[in-house]
């Protein structure tokens, strides 16, 4: 493997035709999780992903997973949860016990991507408004599934996901498609391939691709308003 770049302070992102076909995507290495960096990631579509004690790792894998929010894929069984309404619904309420919850998720793995400081970044961006939780709780109030991520113009850059409970974190997906077909968002960002996310519509597409229509979208103005929902998951069908 050829000597990856290192990110020094105030230095850019090498090209995305640099990165490693093994690791798929692999591109720069060090650097910082500060606000003006991570903004400056995402709208080239690379994004962080490392364990510790590893230092911070940049990504842009080819092929890239997306869904476009018109070709959501809502299956007999889910839509059949929806219509149970046995959970409750909110945005941006609970943003870092997401974050935690995510991270716990991945509690069989050695280590996990999401420590404090990833936390701590990514709390900054959802205090200026560029990053967003969707929360699932149970009819007594317990938080069950969610997830996160980064919006930048019309684009929606998934991070990750959680669920405690059968079908939970599929309903907060619907639920943030239901926010971004609202708004007109052109695409959700789903980073790499899984069958998770193909069975709700995620196809692959190519790296040129996904970085042409990311910069036709990223700097489109939305509106802060969107970001609501029903109160249950019944009022998304």
């Amino acid at each position: 493997m050829r000597p990856l770049p290192r990110l020094q302070s105030g230095s850019d992102f090498p090209p995305s035709c640099e990165a490693l076909e093994d690791p798929n995507g692999l591109l720069a290495i060090g650097g910082d999780l500060s606000p003006q960096r991570l903004i400056s990631a995402y709208r080239r579509g690379i994004f962080p992903w490392y364990e510790l004690p590893q230092p911070v790792l940049w990504w842009t894998p080819d092929p890239r997973s997306v869904l476009f929010p018109e070709e959501l894929h809502v299956s007999n069984s889910l839509h059949k949860t929806l219509k149970r309404n046995q959970f409750q619904l909110a945005v941006d309420r609970q943003f870092t016990q997401v974050m935690h919850a995510c991270a716990a998720a991945r509690g069989d793995r050695v280590g996990t991507w999401i420590d404090e400081g990833m936390i701590t970044a990514y709390s900054q961006l959802q205090q200026q408004g560029l990053a967003h939780s969707i929360e699932v709780m149970d009819m007594a109030g317990s938080l069950v599934g969610g997830l996160y991520g980064v919006s930048l113009g019309r684009v929606f850059f998934g991070e990750s996901m959680f669920s405690s409970v059968s079908n939970a974190s599929k309903v907060a997906f619907v639920a943030l498609v239901r926010i971004l077909r609202r708004a007109d968002f052109h695409m959700i960002d789903c980073q790499l391939e899984s069958g998770h996310l193909n069975s709700l519509g995620a196809q692959t597409i190519k790296r040129v691709d996904f970085e042409a229509r990311l910069e036709h979208a990223v700097d489109v103005n939305t509106r802060s308003d969107i970001w609501r929902l029903p109160a249950t998951c019944g009022g998304l069908l």
